[in-house]
């Protein structure tokens, strides 16, 4: 992308580009998909800008760009759930991220953009943040579900990075984290579907992306590396259970 050529109307040329892509994925999973990323991690979290790339500047702005796959998306699979997807999240450290998330989703609103809801990755860090950064979060979700936006949790896993090497602890400390936000976050009738980031630890994008620095296995996902059902998986299973009712 950095080095395509987009022409001598490089915007007519990107739209072109976006649109085509969008109408191929959408076609080839007709009525075999229900809900769509459209766009991913557009909010810089740093400052809370937006990010700009080849295909956003040829087109003349990240929001022409992102309207237009949103628009795009409605078109070519009507009826389907068009999600924003982004990993501001309820640790401290995040408050600008989560106030350019805001922004955007205000804008979309602003120009009617069709989307429907929030992806919420929730890749969490245990342990369980202070009260006062978990009210930060839910005044944060208040104000997305205020704008008429779902909310969808899509990437879920705990990072254990920092806890002590020991099993049994970093397990206990994992399932407190799970069960603390997921009693938050399912107290939202708006939010109605839940996805792991991968099941199995062996797997975990953690193990490279953010290995720990002691060599152990990370322990962030429901099963351990002999598939083995773990306590956050406990944790999870009983957070659904107590969760309310949906219409």
């Amino acid at each position: 992308m950095e080095t395509h050529d987009f022409g001598s109307r490089p915007a007519t040329a990107a739209a072109d580009m976006m649109t085509n892509h969008i109408e191929t994925v959408c076609a080839r999973y007709k009525d075999r998909i229900g809900s769509y990323d459209v766009v991913n991690e557009t909010v810089l979290p740093e400052d809370g800008s937006l990010a700009q790339t080849a295909l956003s500047q040829a087109i003349g702005g990240t929001e022409t760009l992102v309207d237009l796959a949103f628009h795009t998306a409605r078109r070519a699979a009507p009826g389907v759930e068009l999600v924003y997807n982004d990993y501001m999240s309820w640790e401290p450290g995040n408050e600008a991220h989560r106030k350019g998330v805001l922004k955007l989703l205000e804008g979309f609103r602003k120009r009617g953009t069709p989307v429907d809801a929030l992806g919420v990755q929730s890749h969490l860090i245990a342990p369980v943040p202070s009260a006062a950064h978990q009210r930060e979060w839910r005044r944060f979700i208040d104000e997305v579900v205020g704008m008429g936006y779902g909310l969808v949790i899509t990437e879920f896993d705990v990072r254990d990075r920092t806890l002590p090497a020991d099993v049994a602890l970093r397990d206990r400390v994992v399932a407190e984290t799970t069960r603390a936000y997921c009693d938050m976050m399912f107290s939202y009738a708006q939010l109605r579907d839940v996805l792991a980031w991968g099941l199995v630890d062996t797997f975990s994008w953690l193990q490279g992306f953010e290995p720990r620095s002691d060599g152990e296995v990370a322990r962030g996902c429901l099963y351990d590396v002999e598939y083995k059902a773990k306590a956050v998986h406990t944790a999870l299973a009983d957070a659904f259970a107590a969760a309310p009712a949906r219409g």
